[in-house]
């Protein structure tokens, strides 16, 4: 168990750091590579899907219908995989649109932000700036807490999930490092605030690990797990696809879907 949670603290960190990793992409690439973006878009979301429809709801099912039996449990996984919908889609409500982290940002948008420096104030970008990697904060702290359970419960499937996660939070660094960093003219600075951004994911950890671990039991189990599901397959539809749709050129996005599946599939049964 001990390394299990080692493991499990280690995923989520690198995962949100992957904010980073955006922000040093919008400093030192020219152009974006819109076929890989996409590809790599659809790749995170099959992987999401695919192991949240195929192996975390059923492993909820499985722990809460065991515990209360079989009518009740699969209501019960019902409800928390539609009320882990309903939690990140609340979140996403209150986060203002400009600043959504559903926004997915590319380096040209980097240039598109320095054209607008000329005629836009430095506090307004540097609000915006602040703005979207709170945004970006409070929407990472869910994914943070599902990338841990499921690490504390099967590594292949935390893997899996912080390797969707970590693709995904890369055009989020992007969207807090531009402007930032026309603000400021700093690039370490803005480089900083996108890192920071990212550390709401080891930090929704920390949270599980303190308040839900001492409580956990088959029943809280199945209905944070049924919830992960939920999570993991609404910020696929409601922000991968269509991001990677948008910047699709060749049907690139839906073969990293299709690609992610397989993936997935094929470490879950080598794993299992």
């Amino acid at each position: 168990m001990m390394s299990n949670i080692v493991l499990a603290f280690s995923l989520t960190l690198l995962a949100g750091l992957a904010t980073g990793l955006g922000a040093l992409i919008a400093f030192f690439t020219e152009r974006t590579n819109k076929k890989f973006l996409s590809a790599a878009l659809g790749f995170s979301a099959g992987v999401m899907i695919y192991v949240s429809l195929i192996e975390i709801f059923f492993k909820a099912k499985d722990a809460l219908t065991a515990a209360v039996g079989d009518t009740k449990g699969y209501w019960l996984t019902v409800i928390g995989f539609f009320g882990g919908m309903l939690f990140i889609a609340l979140i996403d409500k209150f986060i203002p649109t400009k600043t959504n982290p559903h926004e997915v940002k590319t380096v040209e948008d980097v240039h598109q932000a320095e054209r607008e420096h000329r005629d836009s104030e430095e506090a307004k970008l540097m609000k915006v700036g602040i703005f979207t990697a709170l945004a970006i904060g409070i929407h990472n702290f869910p994914e943070g807490i599902a990338t841990f359970m499921s690490a504390i419960h099967d590594p292949s499937v935390g893997i899996a999930i912080a390797i969707a996660i970590a693709i995904h939070n890369i055009p989020e660094g992007i969207a807090v490092a531009i402007p930032i960093f026309y603000a400021t003219g700093k690039r370490m600075k803005a480089f900083k605030l996108s890192f920071t951004s990212g550390l709401a994911e080891p930090i929704g950890a920390l949270v599980a690990y303190l308040i839900l671990m001492p409580f956990l039991n088959d029943i809280l189990f199945g209905i944070i797990f049924s919830a992960v599901a939920g999570i993991m397959v609404f910020i696929s539809l409601d922000e991968l696809l269509p991001a990677a749709k948008k910047y699709d050129e060749t049907h690139s996005s839906i073969y990293g879907v299709v690609a992610g599946m397989i993936v997935m599939a094929v470490s879950l049964i080598l794993l299992s």
